[in-house]
């Protein structure tokens, strides 16, 4: 894997790559960027790119940025700017959320989407994990089923400095409505490329029963779900994940 700087625009981001093929351009969720097992598996057989938000990390929080919709409007600005095209996005959680965000707005250089465990659609019944009232070690355990991955986790050192920057982006994009956007179910419908939802069955973030919602709005939207994997299921049922994706992604003709 390697780490570079690119300004898009006015703003500085991070950018961790590596493996050759097609491209994947990977949204992270809340917790900010990391190269995890799901990206160094798919780094196989995929270029397999993942920026940092704006603000995230050791970022300045930008002033334009406060919405989902505006770090949607950046990444189009990104594979521009880049000159990616047939591009294979995929997000988690908020990533999730911007990933769609971003392809109700424009799939022109995109060959597929997929959505993994995303924010961005509430039900009225079923309501999220609440992200920016808990702890570390709370968010720890809210992450994943196995309980040694949650220990795995808090034994990690925690740098303060990023923890508050990424609390503070996600607060700023996602606090009020939390960590949804009432008017995306109606936009669902422009997404005209193959879509894939992938989510872990025991999910105590964002529960499995969102699913509905995006299946209806998107034609012909596919999806899987992983048994006894919590909301982290690219680092929880990795392997799983990337053997579903791998089939998907190669089955999409262009």
């Amino acid at each position: 894997m390697q780490e570079s700087t690119v300004q898009i625009a006015s703003e500085k981001i991070r950018l961790q790559q590596a493996g050759e093929g097609p491209t994947i351009l990977f949204l992270h969720g809340a917790g900010g960027a990391s190269w995890t097992p799901l990206h160094e598996r798919l780094s196989r057989d995929w270029r397999v790119i993942v920026p940092e938000h704006p603000g995230f990390g050791r970022s300045a929080l930008p002033d334009w940025m406060m919405s989902v919709g505006d770090l949607a409007f950046f990444y189009l600005d990104l594979l521009t700017q880049l000159g990616l095209s047939n591009v294979h996005l995929i997000g988690h959680s908020l990533g999730g959320w911007t990933a769609a965000e971003i392809a109700i707005r424009n799939t022109q250089r995109l060959n597929s989407l997929t959505l993994m465990a995303p924010a961005g659609i509430a039900l009225p019944d079923v309501p999220f994990g609440d992200i920016f009232l808990w702890s570390p070690e709370e968010n720890a355990r809210h992450q994943f089923y196995h309980q040694h991955f949650v220990e795995e986790r808090l034994r990690q050192p925690t740098d303060l400095d990023v923890l508050l920057a990424n609390r503070a982006a996600t607060a700023r994009l996602a606090w009020s409505p939390r960590l949804h956007n009432p008017q995306l179910p109606h936009w669902l419908h422009r997404i005209d490329i193959p879509t894939l939802l992938l989510w872990g069955a025991e999910d105590a973030i964002i529960p499995f029963a969102c699913h509905e919602p995006f299946l209806r709005g998107i034609a012909g939207a596919q999806h899987a779900v992983f048994a006894q994997t919590g909301h982290g299921l690219h680092t929880e049922s990795f392997e799983q994940v990337a053997d579903r994706l791998n089939a998907f992604l190669r089955g999409i003709a262009r």
